[in-house]
């Protein structure tokens, strides 16, 4: 009799659970800054969408806009803050311009790669900074990292770029605090969203530019324009990617439905990782092969003076920004003990 009436117990909850979250249905309007074609940049949060319907029986669910359908890509942190839109899936990187310490969220000029970066978001202080970052600047929203991606290509180049002064005059587009480095030696940066890379470089309204991974940089098409693809990404070593939540729907959320959001993005995490490692190098083969593009590796003397302009950047950007540099700080007191592992675990490279 006892085991029959644990039996019906344990039925009547799995029935009952459903229920549970009824009362408390959450559609995510969800503008993105990326198109979802475009792999690990713009695919993974399709997936989430799809995920968060499944494991919430359908009481959770996330609708997607592409790049400029709800929202433009730039205007996706005022729009969640301010309750136009109740969530948005982009870049911190993109903020730079309204927070100075922004872009630590999402990629930093010799900065840690994808393992040693979530790292110090789960484990270390990052993600209690993340969030303080958009709280001390007024904004009302929860964020969470939701996708990741390896190493970019350092960019795309219609002739070799061998010393300094080759640079000197370019007018390139580029991304976050590296954006900063390359003004400083001499090139003209500016941010265009991904989809007006393209006809800026067949206007020559720039000459050069970096967006992301060769699969991703493929489906742009700027093989077609500049031959020379140079590496490392110096500039990006890893790139994170935000689910922002108007922080009045996530306050009001179950415990359930924000646990289900929060794992939904870890798991994004290693899925969107995998996927970008796995179809790098069919598209270098492809350009090299088929689109007649010369892979570049950055002589020693550009490293160098990447890595050391870099580091002026950096001073500078820790003066006029006291946050920016508590952050910075704090990452790098990280990275100094998460290098005693890296130099001794970790096969030496070539």
């Amino acid at each position: 009799m006892m085991k029959k009436l644990t039996s019906l117990a344990v039925a009547v909850s799995l029935l009952a659970a459903p229920a549970a979250f009824a009362a408390d249905k959450i559609l995510l309007k969800t503008p993105i800054a990326f198109s979802t074609a475009l792999p690990g940049l713009g695919s993974p949060i399709p997936r989430v969408a799809e995920q968060l319907d499944l494991m919430s029986a359908g009481t959770l669910k996330m609708k997607v806009y592409e790049p400029g359908k709800l929202v433009p890509p730039f205007e996706i942190l005022d729009a969640v803050s301010s309750g136009k839109i109740n969530s948005g899936y982009t870049t911190a990187g993109y903020w730079a311009g309204k927070i100075p310490a922004a872009p630590l969220f999402s990629a930093v000029p010799f900065g840690p790669e994808a393992g040693e970066y979530m790292a110090w978001l789960y484990y270390g202080n990052g993600m209690s900074l993340y969030q303080e970052m958009y709280d001390q600047a007024g904004y009302n929203v929860k964020v969470l990292p939701c996708a990741i991606i390896a190493p970019e290509t350092s960019g795309w180049f219609a002739k070799e770029i061998n010393s300094p002064a080759d640079l000197e005059g370019l007018k390139m587009r580029f991304f976050g605090l590296g954006g900063k480095v390359m003004q400083k030696l001499g090139v003209a940066t500016s941010l265009l969203p991904g989809g007006e890379i393209f006809p800026a470089l067949e206007k020559g309204a720039i000459d050069a530019t970096e967006f992301s991974m060769p699969a991703i940089d493929a489906r742009l098409g700027f093989h077609k324009l500049v031959k020379f693809n140079y590496f490392p990404g110096w500039h990006q070593q890893a790139t994170v990617f935000e689910l922002l939540i108007n922080k009045d729907t996530w306050n009001e959320a179950t415990d359930q439905h924000k646990a289900i959001i929060e794992n939904a993005c870890k798991a994004s995490m290693a899925d969107s990782f995998a996927e970008g490692e796995a179809i790098q190098f069919t598209a270098m083969k492809d350009n090299v092969d088929n689109n007649g593009v010369t892979i570049k590796q950055w002589n020693d003397e550009m490293l160098a003076t990447f890595r050391t302009t870099w580091d002026e950047v950096a001073a500078e950007e820790a003066a006029n920004d006291a946050f920016f540099a508590k952050v910075l700080g704090d990452m790098n007191t990280f990275r100094d003990g998460y290098a005693l592992w890296k130099e001794n675990a970790f096969l030496p490279r070539k």
